[in-house]
């Protein structure tokens, strides 16, 4: 199953009707209309609402917000509302709140507050999901299914722990295979019955915090079955509504770069992805970019729904910006480029009280129209109706993959050396940062992709290397394609046991490197690197690299290791392939001329690499339609030639081979070739 069938890019967000009377219903409505809403995400947070008590369900609001949406001529993401327990649950099942890491049992408050191993919180979750479905499933408002919201935290309480020991018999097996793959003879941890295993936390395997454990292999596998639990409750709510509903599509709404969860393991249970986009401070627009890719990633190229954007600002931070005027409009489209096939926000109504009522929303407190925000979100409406269908199911054709291993990730951070400061995310994203700049569309894939469409495979701190991925990366080289690999990289297996062989383990025949040593140094120490005729800077973790094979292309500038290969190229294979290995974190300049050479070397620069401020991406609709995406994300206008004879669909403005063509700062244009 895919993602809804709509006319065109379904457009809102989250609405909570629940919380004003009538008068603001009428109002809003309204707006909605001049806004060219047609999706409004309802029911998120609605359980203590639809069931005030243990055998009392009330729907009457929610037929209200679902039969007032439908004769609006509007459609539904129906939420099931169990990410936030109802008080009644808490007081009388207290097992349902959650354990934290130092071992301390929640009372009620908050949201995100249940233990995913409680019975009792899976059966009044999955009754309620039962019941929404069967009153709801032919109701004619109903778009999607949204279960829960934004699922995260980990429980640490006794029913996680033996849960966590099944979970580890299904895994292992034996206490003999368990013993050997979390290496327990360490430090006399050698367990002899399944009942002396903990969960890793404060009060056993960890001091100073999550990141800091005595066993890697332990906290790893609580990681993987955190994510596992919380996948059982979202299939246990998806099972009861398919009881009731087999055609509707089924969703829950991502974070992106969500360390916690490992998504790729959700990824197949998911009808369609979804994702909230709230990218850091001052992030570079690669950055949601990065995101957005990976979400695409998970249903193998399918389109994802933006589930959540701010209109204007978020409340959540110390300190939080106000988008500037245009900016809501450029990462809609953005997002639009990178694979999405809707456009909603949070929130539609700011809240009056609690912790968001200062969150951006589409409709302020005063319910005004006349507010800079409500003109953009109604614009930007206009122009996504106008737009239509074009766009949706469409699919990037991309050549480079960058891989994305959330084991690799909790396996780097919570490694005891090389180094705490380098951090996975900020790694994965200059490689990635460094292709995008250059005009390459990149798919953003989990480790078992198939790598056979790509003809260069980026692999940053891909510490841990399972399965038969080394052989898999060698046949991308075979085959003449090019695959880079850094430092910190093909060091561990899947239980973070390190290769009882040369650094970096089976990456080695295909990198044609050997690492012995490896220096790690404070991060305002610089290394200097000699790439070529650039003299960039390298930090924090800088591997000596014997070439058993590969030739050196950049050279560390000093210390007892100058002179020798910081970065490495080895031909591979009789295709003419190459593997690349970059042995420490080179600055910015030095990974974009790196990865430039790469993509030169497939031709794979795009046409307009030479504007660092300005963000292509092509997209392929079912019916072969090229749609050529141009991104202004500079304050001021982009000065282009058109490369080839196109239309933009925004203006629908034609413009001829070797024309000027100008973007508007933070401007966008969407070219669809002639």
């Amino acid at each position: 199953m895919t993602a809804p069938r709509t006319p065109g890019i379904p457009y809102g967000g989250d609405y909570n009707p629940e919380q004003w009377p009538d008068p603001v219903w009428d109002d809003d409505h309204r707006l909605f209309t001049q806004a060219r809403v047609d999706t409004l995400t309802v029911g998120v947070f609605s359980w203590s609402l639809t069931q005030p008590g243990p055998d009392t369900y009330d729907f009457t609001i929610l037929d209200r917000i679902l039969d007032r949406a439908a004769a609006e001529n509007r459609r539904a993401c129906l939420a099931t509302g169990t990410a936030a327990l109802p008080p009644w649950l808490a007081k009388r099942h207290p097992e349902v709140n959650r354990t934290d890491f130092e071992g301390r049992r929640h009372r009620y408050g908050q949201r995100h507050n249940f233990c995913p191993s409680s019975p009792a919180y899976r059966d009044h979750a999955t009754a309620m999901a039962a019941r929404l479905a069967e009153r709801y499933a032919d109701h004619p408002a109903l778009l999607a299914w949204h279960i829960n919201n934004e699922y995260g935290g980990a429980c640490y309480c006794d029913l996680c722990a033996e849960a966590f020991r099944d979970w580890l018999r299904n895994e292992y097996g034996t206490l003999d295979v368990l013993n050997d793959a979390w290496w327990t003879t360490f430090w006399s941890h050698r367990h002899t019955d399944w009942a002396e295993i903990e969960p890793p936390n404060a009060l056993t395997e960890h001091w100073r915090g999550p990141d800091h454990t005595a066993f890697q292999g332990i906290t790893l596998d609580y990681f993987r079955f955190t994510t596992d639990a919380l996948l059982g409750c979202f299939l246990a709510e998806k099972e009861v509504i398919r009881a009731h509903d087999p055609d509707t599509p089924v969703t829950t709404n991502f974070m992106g770069m969500f360390r916690p969860l490992d998504y790729h393991r959700w990824a197949p249970h998911l009808d369609f992805a979804s994702w909230d986009s709230y990218p850091p401070l001052d992030a570079p627009p690669t950055w949601p970019a990065l995101a957005h890719d990976l979400m695409r990633g998970l249903k193998d190229g399918a389109p994802f729904w933006l589930m959540e954007q701010t209109p204007s600002t978020t409340a959540c931070r110390d300190v939080n910006p106000l988008r500037r005027p245009g900016e809501l409009r450029l990462a809609t489209f953005q997002a639009i480029a990178h694979g999405a096939d809707a456009a909603l926000y949070f929130q539609m109504r700011a809240s009056r009280g609690a912790c968001e009522k200062y969150h951006g929303a589409v409709i302020g407190h005063a319910g005004r129209d006349d507010t800079r925000v409500f003109r953009e979100v109604a614009g930007l409406g206009g122009e996504l109706e106008a737009l239509g269908d074009v766009t949706l199911g469409a699919r990037t054709p991309a050549r480079t993959a960058l891989l994305f291993d959330w084991d690799s990730w909790w396996a780097l951070e919570i490694s005891d050396g090389p180094s705490r400061l380098v951090k996975y995310q900020e790694v994965v994203h200059a490689y990635y940062r460094a292709a995008r700049e250059a005009g390459a569309d990149v798919d953003v894939v989990p480790v078992t992709a198939d790598l056979t469409p790509y003809d260069v495979v980026l692999a940053p701190v891909l510490h841990m290397v399972k399965g038969g991925l080394a052989q898999r990366l060698e046949a991308v080289a075979a085959r003449g394609g090019t695959v880079l690999t850094t430092f910190l990289s093909g060091r561990v297996d899947a239980h973070d046991r390190a290769f009882l062989t040369d650094v970096p383990g089976p990456l080695g025949p295909l990198m044609g490197v050997r690492v012995d040593e490896w220096d790690s140094r404070p991060r305002d120490f610089v290394q200097h690197v000699q790439l070529g005729e650039l003299t960039c800077e390298a930090r924090l973790v800088f591997e000596i690299v014997l070439p058993r094979g590969a030739e050196p292309v950049g050279t560390y500038g000093t210390d007892f290791y100058a002179g020798t290969p910081a970065v490495t190229r080895n031909r591979f294979g009789e295709g003419g392939g190459e593997g690349w290995y970059v042995a420490t974190a080179l600055d910015q300049p030095g990974v974009d001329w790196t990865v430039r050479r790469i993509l030169a070397r497939h031709d794979l620069l795009g046409p307009y690499a030479d504007h660092p401020a300005l963000e292509t991406a092509t997209r392929v609709a079912p019916d072969g339609t090229r749609l050529l995406f141009l991104l202004n994300h500079a304050p001021e206008p982009a000065h282009l030639t058109a490369h080839a004879t196109a239309t933009d669909l925004l203006t629908g403005k034609r413009v001829e081979e070797g024309e000027p063509l100008t973007l508007d700062p933070l401007g966008t244009a969407i070219l669809r070739g002639q």
